[in-house]
């Protein structure tokens, strides 16, 4: 089967899903959570359930907790905010410890992307993504393009065949 045949059987077998939005920030609110705004929307507007939206401090123990319940409930998460290279950025080292695989490709796809959108300062992304028991996990960085970027032109194209893969017995 080629990748098409395999998106197609994925889109027979994964019928709904529900995200949550994951906002890390030790500045942001409610009412300034921009990113989060639009990742909701986008996960609405691509026909999928917001089933949890989480606006957390920049803090690991606090994050990774969030991650475990969550990954109970929906069947993926997106963070935004805490990838980049400052002391308080923890977002990598607080998932990638949870993570059951790793999809090593998507950072490296998106900072790709980012590249010839910024230039050089893509490189300090820390995206990544993976799953977390049958969910899966993607840690973006804070900005509404970053966002806009990964989720438009990643996430959504192929979340339905990843939750199909991860639920292979």
């Amino acid at each position: 089967m080629g990748v098409q045949d395999h998106k197609e059987a994925a889109a027979d077998q994964v019928t709904t899903l529900r995200g949550a939005v994951i906002t890390v920030s030790d500045s942001r609110t409610e009412a300034t959570d921009e990113s989060g705004k639009l990742l909701m929307e986008l996960i609405e507007g691509a026909g999928f359930a917001v089933g949890a939206y989480r606006l957390i401090k920049n803090e690991k123990d606090l994050l990774q907790r969030t991650i475990l319940e969550l990954s109970r409930e929906v069947d993926f998460m997106i963070t935004t905010g805490g990838t980049g290279m400052s002391p308080r950025d923890l977002s990598i080292e607080s998932c990638r410890p949870l993570f059951t695989k790793e999809l090593e490709g998507f950072g490296d796809v998106f900072r790709l992307l980012s590249f010839q959108e910024i230039g050089s300062a893509a490189i300090m992304s820390r995206a990544t993504g993976g799953s977390v028991g049958r969910a899966m996990v993607f840690c973006l960085p804070g900005s509404k393009a970053a966002v806009r970027l990964a989720t438009e032109r990643l996430i959504l194209p192929e979340i339905k065949h990843l939750i199909a893969q991860v639920r292979k017995a």
